[in-house]
């Protein structure tokens, strides 16, 4: 399937400003490249074999989802742009270890992921996968992980899912009048797509191994500072989408297989009011929140959704506090 443009504006979408910032909040948390990223340096071909082993004293590591958890990036300038081992996914397996156990990744993560492609569709397309991922052609992401968990099943020691962006992209080219009825389908779909994804991960699994689930910071807060006209508007109600919207269904969706929700958007100050402001070039005084994402995310610059270096090392750290020592 086509990945978003990173550099998407959601100014496009006229009419209602509360119809543009529930479609652009839910749409600027997908994670995706561009649809025509060169194959990654690093990553594996669909000849290579996942490992057998973790290794001595480890775990494996088994990460799913779409361009964040590939760890995409884009170029300087905002165009394309390759996934890398900037990533949380890898920080996070080089920093932390679960019961004592250091990590070994095995990542299935495809820029570009919904929670329908996960479960339906085989492989993933050229620059969709991270740095020494191996594709799937012939199954999906979801059987390929879920396979590799049973089959492996001592030996993981944790599962992270980053996936739901992308499942509302399509709300974003409907009508103004559509846009309501849009979200609420798509958001019906993810909740239900996400029950199939994350029972069959826990039957595989076990009752005992870490699940860790994750959404994405509130990265349309950048329009307050790169959109002169509604931006500030925008920014505002943004929050609402995630706070009200978005993450509640996710949590549930992660409570459900006794999994652990890891709040990006609150723990990176998206719900701090707009009247706690600091200073941060060249924007000047700005509400602490809009900094917070313009210093974690290329939102502010380039107009993309990933994170920097930065950002992604924030995520890791988030998950690692979750995890058992």
């Amino acid at each position: 399937m086509d990945r978003p443009q990173p550099r998407r504006t959601f100014g496009r979408l006229a009419g209602s400003v509360l119809s543009i910032a529930l479609a652009a909040g839910l749409v600027a948390c997908g994670s995706s490249s561009s649809s025509k990223s060169p194959a990654p340096s690093g990553s594996a071909s669909a000849s290579a074999v996942l490992p057998s082993t973790p290794g001595d004293g480890k775990k494996f590591y088994v990460s799913i989802g779409d361009s964040y958890a590939a760890g995409y990036q884009p170029s300087a300038t905002g165009n394309i742009g390759t996934t890398s081992t900037t990533g949380f996914v890898y920080r996070l397996a080089a920093e932390a270890t679960v019961n004592g156990k250091k990590l070994t990744v095995v990542n299935f993560a495809c820029a570009g992921a919904t929670t329908t492609s996960v479960l339906q569709q085989k492989g993933c397309g050229p620059g969709g996968l991270g740095p020494g991922a191996v594709n799937y052609p012939d199954t999906t992401q979801a059987k390929a992980a879920t396979e590799f968990i049973a089959a492996h099943r001592q030996d993981i020691g944790l599962i992270s899912v980053s996936i739901s962006g992308n499942d509302v992209t399509a709300c974003a080219k409907v009508s103004v009048a559509s846009v309501a009825t849009c979200l609420s389908t798509a958001l019906v779909k993810t909740k239900a797509n996400l029950a199939v994804l994350l029972t069959g991960l826990r039957g595989a699994a076990g009752p005992d191994t870490p699940i860790v689930g994750i959404t994405y910071p509130d990265v349309v807060l950048g329009a307050y500072v790169n959109n002169p006209t509604s931006g500030k508007t925008l920014a505002a109600l943004s929050v609402t989408a995630f706070r009200s919207l978005i993450n509640p269904v996710l949590k549930a969706a992660y409570d459900a297989v006794k999994g652990t929700f890891i709040d990006v958007t609150a723990a990176s100050d998206a719900y701090v009011p707009f009247t706690q402001t600091t200073t941060l070039a060249p924007y000047g005084t700005i509400p602490a929140s809009v900094a917070k994402v313009c210093e974690l995310t290329f939102y502010c610059t380039l107009k993309d959704i990933h994170p920097h270096d930065a950002g992604y090392q924030f995520i890791a750290d988030l998950i690692k506090k979750a995890l058992p020592a």
